[in-house]
């Protein structure tokens, strides 16, 4: 049987798409299920295009009910992949899901993580400390934003005249590239 993953995103879902490319004739695994709590992210057009299913829902049913949970234990989901997904996770979600979350981050955690970190604040405060490198991290999910285990990073230099624009070219070229290929590893590590 094909191990079934479920995409969390709030916004354009670039990431989202690749790995639905990458497992559309993947005989092992499948994306089953695109979560979003934006009804406008342009995530669910990808989703759309790919034939995938999406769901729709609201701060409420997301902590205050366990709607969610149940559709993903009825849709028999094995992993969860958040994909530029900002909102923190509930202890209920990571109780059902132990180990099955992850996420990933625009920079090389521990640095430049926590909560309102995300996106273009990232690359800013990578810049403003005037680093030499940055990158990507993806790590599983725990109760705190961006502090789950390392599962994988990668780094690109950031040379002196590169601004945001190149900080976010750079490091979206590593999530496209290591992100789904991050997914399929994890996925053949679980036990059947």
């Amino acid at each position: 049987m094909k191990k079934r993953i479920a995409i969390f995103a709030s916004g354009s879902g670039s990431n989202a798409q690749k790995i639905m490319e990458h497992f559309k004739k993947n005989a092992d695994a499948e994306v089953a299920l695109i979560l979003t709590n934006n009804p406008e992210a342009y995530v669910l057009q990808r989703a759309d295009n790919f034939e995938i299913p999406s769901h729709i829902f609201d701060r409420h049913e997301f902590y205050e009910t366990d709607d969610v949970i149940r559709l993903l234990k009825n849709l028999q989901i094995d992993l969860i992949v958040l994909a530029g997904f900002l909102w923190l996770v509930p202890q209920s979600l990571l109780k059902a899901f132990p180990n099955k979350i992850i996420n990933i981050h625009p920079s090389l955690l521990p640095k430049f993580g926590g909560k309102g970190m995300y996106g273009d604040k990232v690359h800013n405060a990578v810049l403003a400390a005037k680093e030499e490198e940055s990158g990507i991290t993806i790590h599983f999910v725990n109760e705190n934003f961006d502090e789950g285990e390392i599962i994988h990073q990668s780094r690109f230099r950031i040379e002196p005249e590169d601004d945001l624009e190149m900080l976010k070219f750079k490091g979206q070229q590593l999530e496209h590239t290591h992100f789904p290929k991050v997914v399929e590893n994890l996925l053949k590590k679980m036990k059947s």
